[in-house]
């Protein structure tokens, strides 16, 4: 009996079988396989798209408006899910709600709002190349905050991306470089990037009870309620929001596709690949954004861009790659 049922495995293994049907019966694995980073994929698609939108809306939502209601609609979609997962967490919010507020006031509020506040007087393109060097700051913020120190390879490659940042920035004009005249854009989306990092750093301290629906939910609780007085003041002093199509539309694809589906497929493929094959989708976020922001904004995109990312880049390697020895 054994040999008969060793005759029907034989018989139905890939080995045995005709090539076409071996084939066949391969591709489910492979799609399987795939699938993971097809989330990666939209992930970045949908941060893209974050930063054309951000552009794009800038006359109708000012940024904190944008943000606020982000984070807001966000809440309301996720609720169901993650209030559940809250009960009988109170005397851990109680116990960490410094470090929530902090994730809040970081992550969700000050980052995105830095960001969209840029993106008024800057380029999609610029600003989205800038953000690269992301990876450094919180390099460097984690050496200033938790005393990480920093090695001569890491050091190096923070000096290189930021050369990097700065052709991007003089837009390509060196000679420029000793007026030390930048737009006002560009310094804003650079000083984003440290708030990310001070945003990293704490979230190493995050609540390990709280799981990833819950966490998040809290975090943006946290977010909205630093927004809020903000989001009043600008309203009434500065600039209300235009009720359009496109602007709710706006606020729609950024709590839903940049907020929520990305923080679902992001998940969802680390989780199954790892954080470090992961990390790597990240550098297709650049190329991205400034593709969608050519062909939907008419940007242009220059050869100091190119120069630019890829010095940015060569840098962020240099600094987080272990392979690597100077």
């Amino acid at each position: 009996m054994a040999a008969v049922d060793d005759i029907g495995r034989q018989s139905h293994s890939p080995a045995a079988m005709p090539p076409a049907e071996a084939a066949l019966s391969a591709a489910p694995s492979r799609l399987r396989a795939f699938t993971p980073y097809a989330g990666l994929l939209v992930t970045m698609l949908c941060w893209a798209g974050n930063w054309v939108v951000g552009r794009a809306i800038r006359e109708q939502v000012p940024p904190i408006a944008l943000n606020f209601w982000r984070w807001a609609v966000a809440l309301l979609i996720i609720a169901p899910f993650a209030l559940p997962r809250l009960k009988g967490k109170g005397e851990v919010i109680r116990r960490r709600w410094p470090i929530l507020l902090g994730l809040g006031a970081t992550g969700i509020a000050s980052f995105q709002v830095l960001v969209y506040l840029g993106l008024r007087s800057t380029t999609t393109v610029n600003a989205v190349l800038m953000n690269s060097a992301a990876p450094l700051f919180i390099i460097l913020c984690a050496w200033l905050i938790d005393g990480d120190r920093a090695s001569p390879r890491q050091l190096l490659g923070m000096a290189i991306s930021f050369c990097g940042i700065v052709l991007i920035m003089e837009r390509g004009d060196l000679a420029a470089l000793g007026a030390f005249k930048f737009e006002t854009g560009d310094l804003i989306v650079l000083a984003a990037m440290p708030v990310w990092g001070v945003y990293s750093v704490l979230l190493k301290r995050r609540p390990r009870e709280l799981g990833g629906v819950a966490l998040l939910f809290a975090i943006a609780f946290a977010g909205v309620l630093v927004l809020a007085p903000f989001y009043a003041a600008e309203t009434i002093w500065f600039q209300a929001p235009t009720l359009s199509v496109a602007s709710v539309a706006a606020v729609f694809y950024v709590a839903v596709f940049a907020s929520l589906l990305a923080y679902v497929c992001w998940n969802h493929g680390v989780a199954a690949v790892g954080p470090s094959r992961a990390g790597f989708m990240i550098h297709l976020l650049p190329g991205l954004a400034s593709v969608l922001a050519v062909l939907t904004l008419g940007e242009s995109f220059h050869l100091y861009h190119v120069i630019g990312i890829g010095t940015i880049l060569a840098g962020v390697l240099l600094a987080t790659s272990s392979r690597i020895r100077v």
